[in-house]
């Protein structure tokens, strides 16, 4: 069976430095830091008091106060970045067959904030089941696609992927598999989080998971660097069109990247932590490269998961190790971790949409934050650290690994006709 190309024609992009692709790039290649104190909740009794929120987001504004009060933060997140992927993608959907285009989300935990007020509020209360009739339809997690299909009027596959940090890996995983299958001729696909709150800060910390450098929140997420002390949290959402080839070209659409494969394994380890020798990991790049029909000496940048976390960092780099060889020395390697925070389920998104810039311009984001070397890591390795860099970009990779073990890589390709 011949295999469909499939082709990125839209990103949208709501992040932690920058409400709109563009801006978000600014911040990557300038290396902008996200993080700063929390200032949605009180955070005097929280070990860690600060995030990388998103900033000047309107959702009044943009939804309208009635419909946005019916929405979750993280579905709110949805509908902005696709909101701009759409016309970046210059889609106009009467022109289209609706019923061969799809959604599929990616969302770690869903509406979090919803589920924390409502039961906070019956805690409160005489314990009388008094619940706002958009409780569940708030929380749950397939609730975004469910939205963005509705505003679209997108009668294809629907739904939503859960596998934590992976979860947005996952979605464009399972849209390019539908569109190359001829199952579909389009998808919305991407990811969504809004965990900054009480529940989720409180939830990380008591894992002893997120950095509690208070008195430095700027350059608290510090992938690879020997001090490193935890992740930072993030929020946002990335959207990103995936198409299929001549449908796109029939329609004169611009053509950002191509989309070669993926990789999806499991660790089948541990509750939370990684495998100690990478072998998941492993296991996914491998995975992917063989579904891109590609070798190791392909790729010239892996956008890595990097969370800055004492465990993970090292155990990624063993397995990058192990997959590249000597070819580990020629690529470029960055953590944009370092300036958004930790995405969890929209992060794959996100980091895909950077790497796609990355191609796009020729310029590699820089992993900031870093002030001492880990004895743990080569020194040749080449980590991007600090300052953006420029070079030639046929091939990336982008990881994605979350609790439970699993993990999901994805690789893009320059367009060529």
């Amino acid at each position: 069976m011949e295999f469909k190309r499939v082709v990125v024609t839209g990103l949208g992009a709501l992040t932690p430095i920058g409400n709109t692709v563009s801006d978000y790039w600014n911040g990557l290649i300038n290396g902008v830091s996200g993080a700063a104190l929390i200032k949605s909740f009180d955070t005097e009794k929280f070990k860690t008091k600060f995030a990388c929120e998103v900033k000047d987001f309107d959702a009044d504004g943009f939804l309208g106060r009635k419909d946005a009060r019916k929405l979750d933060p993280f579905v709110q997140y949805a509908l902005f970045s696709t909101e701009e992927a759409v016309k970046d993608a210059g889609l106009d959907f009467s022109k289209l067959d609706t019923s061969r285009i799809g959604v599929i989300w990616g969302s770690g935990i869903g509406g979090l904030k919803t589920f924390l007020d409502e039961v906070t509020a019956f805690a409160k209360g005489d314990g009388s089941p008094r619940f706002n009739p958009f409780f569940i339809p708030k929380m749950i997690a397939d609730i975004a696609p469910g939205h963005i299909s509705i505003k679209y009027g997108l009668r294809g596959p629907n739904f939503t992927t859960v596998s934590a940090c992976a979860s947005s890996n996952n979605s464009l995983i399972d849209s390019f598999n539908y569109i190359r299958l001829g199952k579909a001729n389009m998808f919305i696909s991407g990811g969504s989080e809004a965990i900054i709150n009480e529940a989720g800060i409180g939830g990380f910390n008591a894992m002893h998971a997120l950095s509690t450098r208070n008195d430095d929140p700027a350059t608290a997420s510090r992938p690879f660097d020997l001090d490193r002390d935890g992740f930072v949290a993030g929020e946002g959402a990335g959207t990103i069109i995936l198409e299929e080839l001549e449908h796109a070209k029939a329609r004169g659409a611009k053509i950002y990247a191509e989309m070669m494969g993926g990789g999806m394994s499991a660790d089948a380890y541990h509750m939370t932590a990684p495998h100690p020798d990478g072998l998941g990991a492993a296991f996914v790049m491998r995975a992917a490269l063989e579904d891109a029909k590609l070798s190791p000496a392909d790729i010239d940048y892996v956008n890595v998961h990097g969370t800055s976390t004492p465990i993970g960092d090292p155990q990624e780099i063993k397995a990058i190790q192990d997959v590249f060889g000597d070819d580990i020395y020629r690529i470029n390697i960055s953590s944009t971790k370092s300036m958004t925070g930790h995405l969890l389920g929209a992060a794959g998104a996100v980091e895909a949409i950077a790497s796609i810039l990355a191609l796009k311009h020729g310029i590699i984001p820089p992993t900031i934050n870093h002030f001492t070397d880990d004895p743990a890591f080569d020194p040749k390795i080449n980590f991007t650290f600090n300052t953006a860099q420029k070079r030639d970009i046929n091939i990336v990779q982008s990881n994605g690994f979350g609790f439970g073990g699993h993990n999901a890589s994805v690789i893009f390709k320059k367009y060529e006709d």
